[in-house]
């Protein structure tokens, strides 16, 4: 990593490296890059490793509706706060730190503006804070409505990804993004506590609420599956099926706590619905989509019990979902799920602390370690389902 007229207290504009997808469809390519230094309300992190999410390729393949381009993908991290903007009040320089696309206001935040969903998620009715959403979902920050990345080479604007763009040595995030965890906490692990393990333990745990001796079927066996399996046998389900085409995926799937594994492709043109639903008895108490399917989607809402079956979305897609409407009239709940309902700034410390004290896994989900430089090998794995989340090392501690 190089600098450039770095200065006192990150004043100064910083030079590094990163991945960029210059368009829709296109190979992430390492290049250099300008970091601004932070405005007012704003964090600069240097990013110490990030993993690859599904949701990073669903936007670097085009396939999102508001990708922009070009821009710094990732989102699954862990950093180290090299400078801060002014009124920034709950982070510091030196801070061992998550960035959460999810973003949530606290009350020491800058001049304590909030957002209208704050007062919902106060009453833990959500998590979806939207204080900064209009900003991120542009790719830009919402101090002046512009990235804080341009290209080194001509000085052409890059646009921010999910208010993170972590697959940069350095980035900058809203204060509002910036979890504080505990310094002690190994960085290459606590990463994926920045999306897939907290996404899919929450789905469990806050958007359904799972509850003891329960039975539960999830689709989809990356991490964010795996994390609902271990979810649910956390919560004392009593049967866990673990559905997935890739049978390769089922041993894992069993050590993380699945009490069933069924493969689609075993059983031809037959619904897979049918299928949970005879091996249940008629349907499962709790169902979760973790592949971004839609029709994997209505399965899983159809495979849920008669009466009080709930299905929770928490894989992301561009297609319409559909289903007949007896299907929720007789009593079955769809719903969604977006970073496992968790509060992000308040919440991830304290899964990273759960991880410290052995309460959950996260060694178990990493199959892959990478530099930033094999991003585009990490995405082909990724294709080829082959292991569940690579953590690429991104600049050094």
């Amino acid at each position: 990593m190089t600098t450039e007229g770095q200065a006192q207290n990150g004043r100064q504009p910083l030079t590094c490296k990163a991945a960029v997808c210059f368009g829709p469809g296109e190979p992430l390519q390492l290049t250099d890059v300008v970091v601004d230094p932070p405005k007012e309300g704003e964090v600069r992190i240097k990013i110490l490793y990030s993993a690859l999410c599904h949701t990073d390729e669903f936007t670097r393949s085009g396939a999102d509706s508001e990708g922009r381009f070009p821009c710094i993908l990732g989102h699954e991290a862990t950093g180290v706060v090299e400078s801060v903007g002014e009124g920034v009040t709950t982070c510091e320089v030196g801070d061992l730190v998550i960035p959460c696309y999810q973003a949530q206001c606290l009350e020491g935040d800058l001049k304590g503006r909030k957002c209208p969903m704050c007062v919902g998620y106060e009453k833990h009715k959500t998590n979806l804070c939207g204080k900064i959403r209009a900003f991120t979902g542009q790719g830009v920050m919402a101090a002046d409505g512009k990235p804080r990345f341009t290209l080194k080479s001509d000085g052409s604007p890059i646009y921010h990804f999910m208010g993170t763009s972590t697959f940069s040595e350095y980035t900058v995030c809203h204060q509002e993004s910036v979890a504080v965890i505990a310094p002690d906490a190994a960085p290459e692990k606590v990463c994926l506590l920045g999306c897939g393990v907290a996404t899919g333990l929450g789905a469990v745990w806050n958007s359904a609420n799972v509850e003891p001796g329960s039975t539960v079927a999830v689709f989809g066996l990356g991490c964010v599956g795996l994390a609902c399996i271990e979810g649910a046998k956390h919560r004392g389900a009593k049967e866990i099926i673990a559905i997935d085409l890739n049978a390769q995926k089922f041993e894992l799937a069993r050590q993380f706590g699945a009490t069933k594994c069924v493969n689609p492709a075993d059983h031809g043109d037959r619904p897979i619905q049918d299928v949970i639903i005879e091996l249940t008895d008629g349907g499962v108490d709790y169902s979760f989509e973790c592949i971004g399917n839609v029709k994997v989607m209505r399965a899983a809402l159809e495979c849920a019990h008669k009466g009080w079956g709930v299905s929770t979305v928490v894989g992301v897609a561009s297609g319409e979902i559909s289903t007949r409407p007896f299907q929720l009239v007789t009593g079955r709940t769809w719903k969604g799920s977006a970073f496992g309902g968790w509060q992000s700034r308040a919440e991830v410390p304290k899964l990273v602390q759960m991880y410290l004290n052995n309460e959950i896994k996260l060694d178990e989900y990493i199959s892959h370690r990478m530099q930033l430089s094999d991003i585009n090998e990490a995405i082909r794995l990724l294709h080829a389902g082959d292991g569940i989340r690579t953590v690429m090392k991104i600049a050094s501690e």
